[in-house]
């Protein structure tokens, strides 16, 4: 009898190890697997949950998003962060209602062609939604894929063409078996093979992890920087969305000038608001979150 191969033995580790996360449960639409997908980019599963459950029970399908103003969904989206997420992820539900009859394509090229939609969240789709067979990869794949095939301690900073052959190669030929293997690499990645403190005594690869075979120890630091937040713009531009968000019309600019002691700072984190699409100004001295509210007249 062979040898199970790499992606049995993590995919049987799956089996009895995953978290119980609502988008992978079965009959989960592909509209909530996007959601989920777009959600869970740069932010952790733990503040995600409340947030996806709230958006699918409000917009359930593409059309219901497609049919409500950009405003709503940036309210809806809360403090989840990288706001431009939930503009972005309204554009993606009137493509497809106007591109694909309101249902979430199934072609790779397709998914690749709605707004904000990249080569990591389209193949995600396909696989999680649709079964397909392609390689998934982000972080936690790749810093699988790394240790346990080449050897090394950590990817590098970024996705390469390599990683994504490099991970097809250990997908099973059939497309069933092969999402499932996906979704198994990236779990393992996220709660085992971890960047700093990985659990190899529990791993399920172990025996045959190419990095714990060569003896080498796991980096001590970061593998990145974490980005500093707090004084930044990013944390200035969240200020005045929060004030945005809980008004129920223009904001004249006085008030926000309330959120931030630096005026060049402040008038900078609004304009990028502006230029972002997230916020529209109003006649001369107000501003309000785009789209909600009659159309601002042009100049």
């Amino acid at each position: 009898m062979s040898e199970p191969t790499f992606a049995t033995l993590v995919s049987r580790w799956y089996e009895e190890n995953a978290r119980d996360l609502p988008w992978r449960k079965p009959g989960t639409s592909a509209w909530a697997v996007l959601v989920s997908e777009v959600m869970l980019q740069q932010t952790p599963v733990v503040r995600v949950l409340p947030a996806f459950q709230a958006w699918l029970a409000r917009w359930p399908e593409p059309a219901a998003l497609a049919e409500d103003t950009p405003a709503e969904a940036i309210r809806m989206w809360g403090r989840l962060g990288y706001p431009r997420r939930a503009v972005r992820l309204r554009q993606c539900a009137v493509a497809i209602v106007e591109r694909h009859g309101g249902e979430v394509p199934n072609r790779l090229d397709q998914l690749l062609a709605l707004p904000g939609v990249g080569t990591y969240t389209a193949r995600a789709v396909a696989a999680f939604a649709y079964g397909q067979r392609h390689p998934v990869v982000d972080t936690n794949v790749r810093r699988v894929v790394s240790r346990a095939v080449a050897g090394e301690p950590d990817a590098g900073p970024a996705t390469r063409p390599a990683d994504l052959v490099a991970t097809e190669e250990l997908l099973p030929v059939e497309p069933g078996a092969a999402a499932r293997a996906s979704a198994a690499f990236m779990e393992l990645g996220a709660v085992v093979c971890i960047a700093r403190a990985p659990r190899c005594a529990v791993c399920p690869v172990e025996s045959v992890c190419a990095w714990r075979a060569s003896g080498q120890a796991a980096p001590t630091g970061p593998t990145r920087r974490p980005q500093r937040y707090a004084g930044t713009d990013r944390q200035v531009r969240g200020l005045l969305l929060a004030v945005l968000r809980e008004a129920t019309g223009p904001v004249p600019h006085q008030r926000l000038d309330q959120v931030w002691h630096d005026d060049v700072q402040r008038s900078r984190a609004l304009s990028g608001l502006v230029t972002d699409g997230l916020v529209e100004p109003v006649g001369e001295a107000s501003f309000r979150l785009a789209g909600d509210g009659p159309p601002v007249p042009l100049p």
